[in-house]
Order: C-alpha cells, then structure tokens, then sequence
C-alpha cells in the first residue's frame, strides 16, 4: 500500500510525503504479516519539497524523490531509475526546448570502518545529470548525460571488500575478474552516462520509438573497468480493440578477455515495475509485485526480439496484453571458463556474496549471464478488470523456456583446480501467477 500526503501552500510552495505499507507476506512475522500483524513495514518512499524561483517558471524539487532518465522505447530506463535523496530543477527554456538537471547523493555514511580506516570516509556516491527534452509537432527527443563519482569506501562491506561486495556495486563491476594480487577498492571510480532517445507520432496511429545509451565506469585497473552500450527499437500501430507491435533490442557483451575489463554497459539502479514496454517475468520484474526479474534487471549482455499485443479489449472495463520475446546472450562464450573456474583462481563471488558456487547465474548480480551459444523464450500476459472507478483486479501469467550450452567449454560439467568434477549448470522452466487487487483514490 501506498499513501501520499501533500501540503500544498500556493502553486509555487508544496510539500509531499509518500509512505509504503509492505509488501507483506501472510504469515510470515518478519514481514509484517504473522499473527497480531505488528511488523515494522512502515516505509518512506518520498519525502520532498517542490517550489518555484520567484518570477520565473523554473521548478526545484529537493528531498527523497523519484529521479529517473528517460527512455521513450523500453519505457524503463537501463541505467538509473530510483527513489534516491538529492536536488532536481526544471527550465522550461521554450514552447520546444526544456531543461532539467539534477544531483544525487545514492550512498553516504554507510562504511564502517575498519583497521586504519575512519569509518564513512570516502564513502560517498554522487551523480550529476542534465536532460535536454525537446518537442515537435509529431516528435520528441530528449539527448542526456551523467557523470558519477563512487568514493573508495562506497561499496565496502568489510575490511577487504571489493566494488563487487555490495550488491549496488555489481552493477558497475565485471563478471569475471583479474586481480592480480591489486586492491580496486584503494583507487575512485568514475562513470560516464550519455544517450538519446526519441518517439515519433506524427504518422498517428502509428509509433516508432528509440534509445541509445552508452556507460563507462573506470577504475585506475584496466581489469575492472566496464564499459558498454544499448540500443531499442519499437513501433506499434493502435487499432480500435488494441495495439499490436514489434520491437527488438542490442546490447553489448564481453568479449572473452577478462583482461581488459568488461563490454557489458554499467548501471546503478534500474526500473522494476513496467510491463508495458519491453520488460515482464524475464525483465524488470512484474508490475504489481516487483518480483526480482529472472533473466535480469537489464538487457545488458543480450539481444533479442520481440511482439506484443497491448490493450486488447474486446469487452468494457476489461483490457489484456500478450506478449513474447526471445533473448540470445551477447557475451562470448569464451567467458563461460572463466566464470566456472573462477579467474586467476579466485572464485566469482555469489550474486548475494555468501559464496555461491560460481555459475552462470551468481555471476551477473543483475541476472543470469546468458552467452552468444544460450536463449531463453518468455510468453506473458497481463489483464485488467475496472471493477469499479477506483478499484482494478490485474491478472498476470508468465512463462519462461530457457535453452543453455551445455558443452564443456560453456556450461557443461568441468574439473576445478584441485581436480574435482564440478557438474553441469542445469535450469528449468520458470512460470508465475499473481492475482492482484489495486484501489487508487
């Protein structure tokens, strides 16, 4: 449940906060839902000041707040989309052109020090973007950038903690790693962000949407820098009983050489809630729930194609959307040996880091990690039902097909440097069935 209370003094002064009750699982105590319901699952999901500089239309919004950039195709964004603390100002410049930057502080004050180390020094994460959104009769593109500075302590969680220790670090770390005996944790890191991404409709009904982003983040260790880059494509045409479309996306991947760092695009924080666009079971998670997305929280190291039929009515107050998208991995296979044995002989640490036996699946924090020789087939759907004005019963099944090489060199069983046979890597399909009722007012 969530809940927004706003205190409104005039058009040019508003506060807002935004409460989130759950998610509550029956009967588990610590999630709030055991006998006597007395959990602790009171969340704040916002709280922010919005107010205008006098005399001109420039709007400021400081606080907690949803900041996120822009993607006109996937509808969620592949690099930064979060509830995060910071500074955002909007310039409308003219009827055609906007401005809108902002600053973010992710991470401050977390690391707790260690042995000749200060606790929350050099702890801190800071991200400067500017947005340029520009319409037209018909159009609409918005190029942007953002630079980030990760302090060397930012994502330590003890003493010899790596960038990858943290689970918002794997995010900008390789899959694989070369270390050499170096510590990247004693060196800053830096991130790079830019792209643009576009809509056209002046051919309405008709809609071509695109984006294009590419990320760095550098390191002072060639090994552990990861840079990357995305694109998407997707037109769809309405019709009367719904909108029928296709689209497909590239992302790059690693290129088998653990040496010179990753291929694969960087990102911090990303959607979980948009089914509409690219995204459903396989990615971003489902709608209602923000259930943790099985193939990944972003396209990154796949490519794929996909078909959708979106906002199929047939009967009043009752819309549905199918969906399939095929994926193949982009990162060479190659990598696949240095995942399993671990590179250098240091084991890839788990997605959560409690040492989970290196696969194609603790190696990508973001998701599994799909190689040039894997595929995978989801077929979703998604139905609504407006009960009544402010009340809607939302249906969601999905189904996820997942094809793995399972030769030697990729996937299959192996023997590890003490000479134990480690076997094969081994999935099966994947489903989900949620039901869900959700009241707005």
């Amino acid at each position: 449940m969530r809940l927004q209370l706003d205190a409104v003094g005039s058009e040019n002064l508003s506060g807002s906060v935004y409460f989130e009750i759950g998610a509550f699982a029956w009967g588990r105590a610590s999630k709030g839902g055991a006998l006597g319901g007395d959990g602790a699952i009171v969340k704040v999901k916002g709280a922010y000041m919005d107010w205008a500089i006098p005399g001109t239309k420039i709007k400021t919004r400081m606080g907690l707040q949803r900041i996120h950039l822009p993607d006109y195709a996937s509808e969620a964004s592949q690099v930064f989309d979060a509830d995060v603390a910071g500074v955002s100002v909007n310039v409308p410049v003219n009827e055609l052109l906007g401005l809108t930057a902002f600053w973010a502080r992710p991470f401050n004050d977390n690391w707790g020090g260690a042995e000749e180390r200060s606790a929350n020094y050099l702890d801190n994460v800071d991200l400067f973007a500017l947005t340029l959104p520009m319409t037209f009769d018909g159009a609409r593109i918005t190029p942007w950038a953002m630079v980030g500075f990760v302090g060397e302590n930012a994502f330590r969680s003890s003493g010899s903690g790596k960038y990858y220790d943290a689970g918002y670090g794997g995010g900008l770390s390789p899959a694989a790693y070369m270390l050499d005996g170096r510590d990247n944790a004693l060196s800053f890191g830096t991130a790079f962000w830019a792209g643009i991404t576009g809509e056209v409709t002046a051919a309405d009904p008709f809609r071509l949407a695109w984006t294009f982003n590419y990320g760095s983040f550098e390191t002072g260790e060639k090994c552990l820098n990861k840079r990357g880059w995305h694109a998407s494509l997707l037109a769809e045409y309405k019709l009367d009983w719904g909108t029928p479309g296709i689209y497909g996306w590239y992302s790059s991947g690693d290129d088998g050489n653990i040496r010179n760092g990753s291929e694969r695009m960087p990102s911090l924080d990303y959607n979980n809630e948009s089914t509409s666009g690219f995204s459903g079971f396989g990615q971003l998670g489902t709608w209602t729930i923000g259930r943790d997305a099985v193939l990944g929280y972003t396209f990154a190291g796949t490519w794929g194609i996909g078909a959708r039929l979106k906002d199929i009515s047939f009967v009043d107050k009752l819309k549905t959307t199918l969906r399939v998208n095929i994926y193949n991995g982009t990162n060479d296979a190659a990598m696949a040996r240095h995942i399993k044995s671990g590179a250098a002989g240091v084991e890839v640490p788990g997605a959560t880091c409690n040492g989970y036996t290196p696969d194609f699946y603790s190696a990508n924090p973001n998701g599994i990690y799909l190689t040039e020789k894997d595929y995978a087939m989801e077929i979703g759907m998604m139905t609504t039902y407006q009960i009544y004005e402010n009340l809607r019963l939302l249906v969601e099944a999905n189904y996820i097909a997942m094809w793995l090489d399972q030769s030697s060199d990729v996937w299959g069983g192996y023997r590890n440097a003490a000479g134990q046979r480690v076997g094969a890597n081994s999935v099966e399909d994947c489903w989900n069935v949620n039901v869900s009722f959700i009241y707005r007012f």
